[in-house]
């Protein structure tokens, strides 16, 4: 069998959203593959839809139930073990694909004896197949056979899972399976997934559409969700380690920790989380000097962050009330100004 695309799904039911993922996958412009899609002990009618796609299209579609709600990583490790296909893909059940995006990847993959192949996406807020913003997954410059300057730029710019196709052996015989029970599950393993393939084919083309809605993993912030970008932030660099690309590497998975694990979760838990509490930022900023002690230092972090967050975290590691008073006034402030202008 040529694909196996595995397609995690919980509470998808409404409004048509996993119909529409589910059509876009079985209209592939492909004979010889199989749709995994793993009901992730859903509490709304996603199995029935399921079910229904796997009764209409028995040759194309395997609806498979988790008794116990896994969260994405546990469903995408279900899959990984039922698949028979020589690549895998990933897909979002809220999200969707155009017809030739897999043929195409397949093709780019093994015109070039890539192990990994990926496109472009676009943000849409509407079903349909207009194209919206897109946004460039990956560079030019990061494909082709991987020496060690673009598995670097790999670690910095990853790019998405669902966007690309892999080579099944590399997952089997790397041992990557997701992290289950949190959320940001893709963060934790993007890295192993680039970084132990030997060559990438890259489409400059957007052939994911990603949905975008309120009830989104990314659009939800709670202290559950902030502790488990931090979880992801622990387990991508055990992953570094097992692998044995942690010290060859050790300046860009800093940064990518820093980014991952301190930064985005302490502003996202400053602006989402409704009751902020000092003793999780305090805890937070000391786990960070502890992993890294000189991650202010690193190159790619004084390049690349902006001033303004770099004044707020020299000014939380020095004193998490101070931070908290400060940055509370200022979104006080700006909130005034976005009701004026």
């Amino acid at each position: 069998m040529k694909l196996s695309i595995i397609v995690p799904v919980y509470n998808m039911a409404s409004d048509g959203k996993l119909e529409y993922c589910m059509d876009s996958l079985v209209s592939q412009e492909l004979d010889d593959y199989e749709i995994i899609a793993v009901d992730d002990c859903s509490t709304d009618g996603s199995l029935a839809v399921l079910q229904d796609y796997a009764r209409r299209f028995p040759d194309k579609v395997r609806a498979v139930h988790s008794p116990v709600n896994r969260h994405q990583g546990g469903a995408k490790n279900i899959g990984l073990r039922m698949a028979r296909g020589e690549w895998i893909g990933f897909i979002d059940s809220d999200d969707w694909i155009t017809p030739a995006m897999y043929r195409r990847l397949i093709e780019a993959a093994e015109q070039t004896g890539a192990d990994v192949a990926g496109c472009d996406y676009c943000l849409t807020d509407e079903h349909s197949m207009r194209v919206g913003r897109i946004v460039p997954n990956n560079k030019k410059e990061q494909s082709g056979v991987l020496d060690d300057d673009k598995r670097r730029s790999l670690i910095l710019d990853s790019g998405s899972l669902v966007v690309k196709i892999f080579r099944r052996s590399m997952i089997l015989e790397k041992e990557l399976w997701f992290p289950e029970n949190i959320f940001y599950e893709d963060n934790a393993m993007a890295n192993s997934y680039m970084v132990l393939s030997k060559r990438f084919a890259y489409v400059e083309e957007p052939m994911y559409f990603y949905y975008q809605h309120d009830a989104s993993t990314v659009h939800t912030i709670s202290v559950r969700r902030c502790e488990d970008r931090m979880e992801a932030g622990r387990i991508m660099l055990q992953e570094a380690r097992r692998h044995c690309y942690y010290d060859k590497y050790r300046p860009e998975l800093e940064y990518k920790f820093t980014l991952l694990f301190y930064v985005n979760t302490l502003f996202t838990y400053m602006a989402g989380v409704g009751r902020t509490k000092a003793g999780f930022v305090r805890a937070l900023g000391r786990e960070m000097r502890e992993t890294f002690p000189a991650f202010q230092e690193n190159p790619y972090y004084r390049e690349r962050m902006h001033a303004e967050e770099k004044k707020l975290v020299r000014m939380q590691q020095k004193s998490t009330l101070l931070f908290m008073a400060y940055y509370k006034l200022l979104w006080a402030y700006r909130k005034r100004r976005r009701k004026k202008q």
